[in-house]
């Protein structure tokens, strides 16, 4: 079966977790990632997660189907052999701090220069313009700064961060779809461009309806912890078990089954909660009557009930439980793949099913340096006497 990116050359500069994340879905995806790292390699190899043996498990989640290569990039031997990858190159992609490719003279203008059809994939904190263009960043840090915070966890409590790295997570998308766009764009006219992808504006592009709600109102929205904001119920609540069970029932006919499940039906009619804004508007009455109900009984006893009515409900797992769910098995989304020091490693499984090009893994994640050779006599025809030459020189 082939992959739809099957033809594709990236040149990954990228390094701990948004744009390794991106490059690894190309990858999944059938396209060939060269990983450039320095000679100390990617500092996410000495992160925690430990595997056996001292492996990475952060960095092997997020660098599977790659080639890894090592470069001084200080030196300008280094640099000109990026240049020369990125002649047989279709994509280039950085997460540098702006500014620092130019200055090894890696950037777009350069490698442009040496493939105009290039596209070449910038990721940033802030983006390459603006005043906040040099600071620092850190994914809780946008999460703060693009109002995500402010939204999460619960009424009159302190903020909460999303408990994953959401901002690279969401960035990494968007620059797999901008770059795959580009593709499309340069399959279509021969030409290459620039992309700017910052995590700012991809956490910004991500607010939506709190967006709307404030575009709307002038007010800022708050927080509203396991409460949806806009529609009542639609929580999550404890069941007589300690387990929490989720349900949403977020239309007026859908009111209507969960309180005759309750057996709650003087509720039905009742005119301070007969539709979804007199619901908002009186949750603080009816949430209290309906968390007391919710105790009655046990969890696996509200899930069969919400089920059978046809109301989407669900417990909340911790991690251990959902890798336990059989319906992550029934998906494929849970992979095992054996890598020569740590041994066999779990890999998390591709979030898209197709019909025809099916995503798959085709190398475990790679060691350090380890397709040096491959990559510079294969590609660019290096010798061995001029390979051990860039080894003794320290330049790879």
């Amino acid at each position: 079966m082939e992959q739809p990116l099957k033809n594709i050359r990236v040149l990954d500069l990228t390094r701990v977790l948004v744009g390794p994340f991106a490059t690894q879905i190309m990858g999944d995806l059938g396209a060939e990632i060269i990983k450039v790292e320095p000679l100390q390699g990617d500092e996410s190899r000495s992160w925690p997660p430990t595997l056996d043996k001292g492996e990475s498990g952060y960095f092997c989640s997020l660098n599977r189907n790659k080639k890894a290569i090592t470069l001084n990039l200080k030196d300008s031997r280094g640099q000109k052999i990026i240049a020369q990858l990125a002649r047989n190159a279709d994509v280039v992609m950085e997460n540098f701090t702006p500014g620092v490719v130019k200055k090894l003279n890696i950037d777009y203008e350069s490698l442009s220069k040496e493939n105009p059809s290039i596209i070449y994939c910038s990721i940033s904190g802030y983006g390459q313009t603006g005043p906040y263009r040099n600071k620092k960043a850190y994914d809780p840090i946008i999460q703060g700064i693009t109002g995500l915070m402010s939204i999460t966890g619960e009424k009159g409590r302190s903020p909460v961060k999303v408990g994953i790295p959401i901002t690279d997570l969401v960035a990494g998308l968007y620059s797999v779809i901008a770059v795959q766009s580009a593709l499309l764009y340069s399959r279509e006219t021969g030409k290459g461009q620039y992309i700017d992808v910052a995590l700012y504006d991809s956490m910004i592009s991500m607010l939506t309806t709190m967006a709307a709600e404030y575009f709307a109102t002038g007010s800022a929205p708050g927080r509203h912890g396991l409460d949806h904001a806009h529609r009542v119920p639609a929580r999550a609540f404890e069941a007589g078990d300690g387990k929490y069970v989720q349900v949403a029932a977020t239309n007026d006919a859908m009111y209507s089954k969960f309180c005759s499940i309750l057996e709650l039906p003087q509720l039905i009619d009742d005119s301070r909660f007969n539709t979804n804004l007199k619901r908002l508007q009186n949750r603080d009455v009816i949430m209290p009557i309906f968390e007391e109900k919710m105790r009655a009984r046990n969890s696996d006893e509200w899930l069969r009930l919400f089920d059978d009515a046809g109301l989407p409900a669900g417990l909340i797992l911790d991690i251990k439980e959902v890798f336990q769910d059989p319906h992550l098995s029934a998906r494929e989304m849970l992979l095992e793949i054996d890598h020569p020091i740590a041994g066999a490693i779990k890999q998390l499984g591709f979030p898209y099913k197709f019909s025809l090009t099916n995503p798959r893994v085709n190398s475990r994640p790679p060691l350090l340096g380890e397709h040096n050779e491959e990559v510079l006599s294969g590609i660019l025809n290096y010798s061995k006497e001029e390979i051990d030459n860039l080894k003794s020189s320290k330049v790879i």
